[in-house]
């Protein structure tokens, strides 16, 4: 339980800076693949979480 607390509290913090990031990567993701407008922010939302949880994963186990 312990492990799960440290990782959300790591995910936390890098979610402010990891929003830039996301938004260069949809927009990657856009000009390779045309995504729809109304897809384009939950797109960069769930992008946002995956990074955070990634890096906050990242830090607890390295």
């Amino acid at each position: 339980m312990l492990d799960i607390v440290l990782t959300l509290v790591f995910s936390i913090v890098m979610l402010f800076f990891m929003i830039f990031p996301a938004m260069k990567i949809v927009e990657w993701i856009d000009s390779r693949r045309k995504i729809p407008e109304k897809l384009y922010t939950p797109l960069t939302i769930v992008v946002v979480i995956l990074l955070s949880l990634t890096i906050g994963l990242f830090l607890k186990y390295a």
